[in-house]
Parts: C-alpha cells; sequence; structure tokens
C-alpha cells in the first residue's frame, strides 16, 4: 500500500515512510492510494477479540511493510495498558448504545490509536537507527495521550503545544506533571488553532523540519485515523450481538443492517475514521457529526459554506477548534482525488477565512452526515439528564454525541454514540450539571501533588522555534543516531 498527499504535489510513500514523515512535503495529508473493501469479511470479523479485529482491520493499510507477527507484537503492546478486556465496551444506557473510548492510560480515546502509534515509531526508530522530534498541537486529550505514549522512548522528543487557561486543569496536569526528560509541555497565549497553525508551520519549514527529523501524532499522521477506524468495526458488531435478538417493539438485526455513528467532533480526525471505515464495507447509514457552539462543520452541512470564526471557550474544550485539519481529507474523498481543488479550497480558507463547496457536491456531503450543534446549555442539561435517568454520568464532549443520537433514536436505525472521556477529566462542567463533582479514579488522583514544570510561549513560529532548538542542544542525541527525515 502506498500513501498519496491531498494536494497531489508529492511522490506517493510507502506506510513506514508516511508514519514517519507526518505531514507531506507539499503540505498536504496523507491518504491511501486505494482503500480495501472487507465487507466480504465481517461475517468472520464478528466474534474476534478487541486486539485480534485491530489486527485484521488495519492489515490491508500496512501490508509489506509490517509482517503479520510483528503488528501482532505491537497491537498487543499497544492495549496492555487499558483498564478493560473489551476496550471499548458497548454500554447500554437508556436505550442508546454508548461505545465507551476512555479505558486507556489518561482515560480518553486518543490513547487507543497514540498507544500503537507510539510502539510504530519505536518499531521504525529502531530499524533506521535514527532519532525523532515530535510536535505537536492539543486542544486537550491528544496531549496527555501522545505524551503517555512516548515518555521515556529512547530517540524520541516530545514537544507538547496546548492553549493556555484553555484546556481544563485535570487535562493541562497529566501534561506538565510528566517528569521524563524527553518531554517538553508548552503552554502558548493563543487558541488551539493559533497553535495548530504554528505546528503546521514548523512543519513546512523544511530546513528546520530537515535538521531536527520532525514527526506527527497529531491526527494529520494518516496512522492515527487508521487505528480509530477498528473501533467503529467492534462497536458495530457488539451492537449486533445485543440486538440480534427480537425486543418489543424491534425487528431483530443481522449482519449488513446498517447503524448510525454519532461522534463528538472538532478537528473531524475521529469522525473521518468513521467515514473510512463506511469506504472499507462497514454499513454505516449515516454519520451524525455532533458539534459545540464552534459550529463550523455543522455549518458546512447545512450550507456548503465552510468559514471559520473567533474560537469560542465552551464546556467541551477539545472540540473548541475552528479549522479542522482532517477535513482536508475528506475533501480529497468527496472530489475523488481532486488535489488542484483541494489546494484551491485551502488558499481560500487563508486568504480570505473560507470557501462556500459547489452545490453539485452537497448531496454526497448530506448522504454522509447529519449534524447537530449542540451548546453549552444543551450539553448541561444532558449530563444532568442521563444521570438522573440512569445513574450514567456523561462527560461533556460524550453528552454532545450522546444528544445527538438521541435526536436521531427515533428513526428506527440503532444509534451508537461515541463517549470520548472520562468525566472525572472535567470535573468542573460535571458539578455545574449535578450538583458535585465526579470521583477521581486513581490515574488521575494521583496528580493531585505531583510537581509540575511547562514552558509558556507567546503563539508566534520564531518563539516555538527557538525553544525546541535550545531543548535539543541542551539533550543531544545519542552517537550513532540518524535524523530520521534523511531516512524517509
Amino acid at each position: 500500500m502506498r500513501y498519496l498527499s491531498t494536494r497531489g504535489e508529492s511522490s506517493s510513500l510507502l506506510f513506514g515512510e508516511t508514519v514517519m514523515t507526518g505531514l507531506a512535503p507539499d503540505g498536504g495529508l496523507f491518504v491511501p492510494e486505494a482503500v480495501p473493501d472487507v465487507a466480504a469479511k465481517l461475517a468472520a470479523w464478528r466474534e474476534l477479540p478487541f486486539a485480534e479485529l485491530f489486527q485484521a482491520v488495519v492489515a490491508p493499510f500496512v501490508e509489506g511493510e509490517l509482517a503479520p507477527d510483528v503488528l501482532s507484537g505491537i497491537v498487543d503492546r499497544s492495549f496492555a495498558l487499558f483498564d478493560h478486556p473489551q476496550v471499548t465496551p458497548l454500554v447500554d444506557v437508556d436505550g442508546i448504545h454508548v461505545c465507551e473510548l476512555f479505558h486507556g492510560p489518561t482515560l480518553a480515546f486518543k490513547d487507543i490509536a497514540l498507544q500503537f502509534l507510539g510502539h510504530l515509531f519505536q518499531h521504525f526508530l529502531a530499524q533506521r537507527q535514527a532519532r525523532l522530534t515530535i510536535v505537536g498541537a492539543t486542544s486537550g486529550d491528544t496531549g496527555s495521550a501522545a505524551i503517555h505514549a512516548l515518555r521515556a522512548r529512547e530517540g524520541i522528543e516530545v514537544f507538547m503545544l496546548y492553549p493556555r487557561g484553555r484546556v481544563t486543569p485535570m487535562q493541562e496536569r497529566q501534561m506538565i506533571t510528566v517528569p521524563d526528560a524527553n518531554v517538553h509541555p508548552i503552554a502558548v497565549e493563543g487558541s488551539f488553532d493559533d497553535i495548530q497553525a504554528l505546528v503546521k508551520g514548523v512543519f513546512n519549514d523544511r530546513a528546520f523540519n530537515a535538521e531536527f527529523g520532525l514527526g506527527a501524532v497529531n491526527s494529520i499522521n494518516w496512522a492515527r485515523v487508521m487505528a480509530q477506524t477498528t473501533y467503529f468495526f467492534f462497536a458495530y458488531f457488539r451492537t449486533l450481538e445485543a440486538r440480534e435478538r427480537p425486543a418489543a417493539g424491534r425487528a431483530p438485526m443481522r449482519m449488513g443492517d446498517p447503524v448510525r455513528f454519532a461522534v463528538p467532533t472538532g478537528n473531524f480526525g475521529h469522525i473521518y475514521a468513521g467515514v473510512l471505515a463506511r469506504r472499507m464495507g462497514l454499513p454505516i447509514d449515516k454519520l451524525i457529526l455532533a458539534t459545540n457552539e464552534n459550529a463550523i462543520l455543522y455549518e458546512l452541512v447545512q450550507s456548503g459554506r465552510y468559514h471559520k470564526g473567533p474560537v469560542k471557550q465552551t464546556l467541551s474544550p477539545s472540540m473548541d477548534i475552528q479549522v479542522a485539519s482532517n477535513f482536508e481529507r475528506y475533501l480529497f474523498d468527496l472530489t475523488r482525488g481532486d488535489g488542484a481543488a483541494v489546494r484551491g479550497w485551502l488558499a481560500a480558507l487563508q486568504q480570505r477565512g473560507g470557501f462556500q463547496l459547489p452545490e453539485s457536491l452537497m448531496p454526497r456531503v448530506r448522504a454522509d452526515f447529519s449534524a447537530l450543534c449542540v451548546d453549552n446549555g444543551a450539553t448541561l442539561a444532558t449530563i444532568r439528564e442521563v444521570h438522573r435517568a440512569t445513574g450514567y454520568l456523561l462527560d461533556p464532549h460524550s453528552a454532545i454525541a450522546y444528544r445527538a443520537a438521541r435526536e436521531h433514536a427515533r428513526e428506527g436505525v440503532p444509534v451508537i454514540a461515541m463517549a470520548t472521556a472520562h468525566p472525572a477529566k472535567f470535573s468542573s462542567a460535571i458539578r455545574e450539571a449535578i450538583g458535585h463533582a465526579p470521583p477521581l479514579p486513581p490515574p488521575l488522583a494521583m496528580l493531585t501533588d505531583l510537581p509540575t514544570r511547562v514552558e509558556v510561549l507567546p503563539a508566534t513560529l520564531p518563539a516555538v522555534q527557538a525553544y525546541i532548538r535550545q531543548c535539543l542542544a541542551e539533550r543531544p542525541s545519542k552517537r550513532g543516531d540518524r535524523d530520521v527525515s534523511r531516512e524517509v
């Protein structure tokens, strides 16, 4: 399998090169040259445990680069630290199927892909005897998940940027209490969109990239999206298992019957994994794009207009995003691989703040997605209502997905809501919703008294690059290491 850039101006790469490069040289995102059709394999896959299903789903994307036994070892190590035997279990919450994605080391869905990516980096770096400098942006959970996946790994330095004052205290503590010398948390005076632009600027500086061998952990890295696709399959099979017997007023579900997924959406990587699963043959009737008040993607589905505004701070900070970087992959799919069209839209976004999709493309967009915008009041009401009725506690992001699922459940097709984080990571919002904070699980409670360290920087590219250069000068790579950027 080879991978192409969404902007059409870079050579195709093999999987390993794609993982280690992150962002394409022309500034685009990598996508596979072909998407495998696995519809005929679904019946054989339905009983597989999570790790075996994960391996089966990703195998076509890594063929020729990772032998089956090597892939199996990487997958097994990736999920060894999860606290549930099913990794991403499905629970019934008042008739809505909730897929819990927060059973990893940092209690957020990002752990699923980033634990896998960390082991991929380790494998490919060992092959190349190379080093890697990770530069990432986080609106909350990516940072801690990436840091915990890469901490203390030989040959890897991690620089994680986050918007100062715009993540929850618990999300911040998960980043700034990690003592490992290869971890460098950076609080930037700006929004997540500012930080995402800085990271892209760092990658697009070819001289800087070549000097320090940059790698990506954000969902611009193809391996992140590929890994997230797997639990859409697992959730489908668990829903089938739960509904294959007839119930009052409900026909039994059969293999091949469609479902819908409600996905809390900010940077579009999570829901794009659902798009990919659908293209692979998973029977997804529609993806429900659930946003908070930063509703640029909701507006896109309604009108075709994609225009960024100021970032609003909400109770769901991981979705406080206006420029969704993974939307570029969907535009490439939508135009059937027209890199020139993608380049034109992204130029308009940069120069004029947005663009309008042609009306001829909107039937396809609306066939792929429904959308719902959920404000802070509705988020709190959903947390409160569900807790009172069932005792189940949703974090603000999961509450947005749940509300979207509930709105669409009346239409008869099974709906699965993606629960993306443990509610204890958002104690302030939970207290506002139900009157008291949730108890802290041990991985969070232990952070309270740990020492912290963080660098505060302005939202400028020179400041970020100077800090990276300073840290790497103080921590020279081991003799014999090679710059991975020269290997790919």
